[in-house]
C-alpha cells in the first residue's frame, strides 16, 4: 500500500493556510530556516528546532569494517556525520511510550 506523502508544495500551502499568508512568503521562510539550520549545524555542531528536535553535527572515529562481499577487513576513515535527534514530547505524541 502506498503512503501519501506530503510534497513541498503541500507543505508550503499547509503553512499558507494556517499562518494567513502567501505561498510565497511561505516558501521564502521554508527556504530562509532550512538555510539558517544548515549554516547553524555548520557553525556549531547544533540546531535545535524548537518542539521538533534538533540537527547534531557528529564525528565518526576511524574504524575497522567488513567488506560483506569478500569478508575482507577495510579501514573506514573518520567522518563528520548530522543525525536528527526527535524531541520527547514529539516522539510520545506519534508513538505512545508502551503502558507498565
Amino acid at each position: 500500500m502506498a503512503v501519501a506523502k506530503l510534497t513541498q508544495t503541500q507543505v508550503i500551502k499547509e503553512l499558507a493556510g494556517a499562518v494567513g499568508t502567501t505561498t510565497k512568503v511561505a516558501k521564502q521562510f521554508v527556504t530562509s530556516f532550512s538555510e539558517l539550520a544548515v549554516r547553524e549545524t555548520k557553525k556549531n555542531g547544533l540546531f535545535v528546532i524548537p518542539g521538533i528536535g534538533r540537527l547534531v553535527r557528529v564525528d565518526r572515529k576511524a574504524r575497522l569494517g567488513r567488506n560483506p562481499a569478500t569478508g575482507e577487513t577495510i579501514k573506514i576513515p573518520a567522518k563528520k556525520v548530522v543525525k536528527f535527534r526527535v524531541a520527547k514530547a514529539v516522539k510520545d505524541a506519534i508513538v505512545p511510550p508502551k503502558k507498565k
